[in-house]
């Protein structure tokens, strides 16, 4: 097809290979992946649900999964989930009324989403372990 005057090749279209990691990249596939973690979440969230109007054996069930480490691990991970979302999400509103196009001010906004993410998920587990007597 090459040797066919007539027939261009198209481009290729640009991929990982072709540019260098940088935040806005990593804040992007996060907003998208926790997006899926929070459905997953609210999934799961809704089956506690169920198993709390099952009864208090049922109940009992979902207390001793969510106080295991791998439960903590789980509501930890959702907990920062969904900390990053928001505050991404508000990000992008801020983003989609004409605020923070410019180059600076956008990796700003980025690490501000990673960092206050992190900060805010902590801020709640501190809260929640000391209204429990964990910490």
């Amino acid at each position: 097809m090459a040797d066919n005057p007539r027939v261009r090749e198209r481009p290729l279209s640009p991929h990982l290979q072709v540019y260098r990691w940088q935040v806005q990249m990593v804040t992007s596939i996060l907003h998208r992946t926790t997006g899926v973690i929070l459905f997953v979440g609210s999934l799961l969230i809704m089956g506690a649900l169920l198993k709390l109007a099952a009864g208090p054996e049922q109940w009992a069930d979902v207390t001793a999964c969510a106080t295991s480490p791998m439960g903590f691990l789980v509501l930890f991970g959702w907990s920062w989930a969904l900390a990053y979302h928001l505050i991404n999400g508000i990000r992008h509103l801020l983003q989609d009324a004409g605020y923070g196009f410019k180059v600076e001010a956008f990796i700003r906004s980025s690490w501000t989403s990673v960092f206050g993410s992190l900060a805010v998920t902590a801020l709640i587990w501190i809260v929640a372990m000391m209204q429990r007597g964990g910490a």
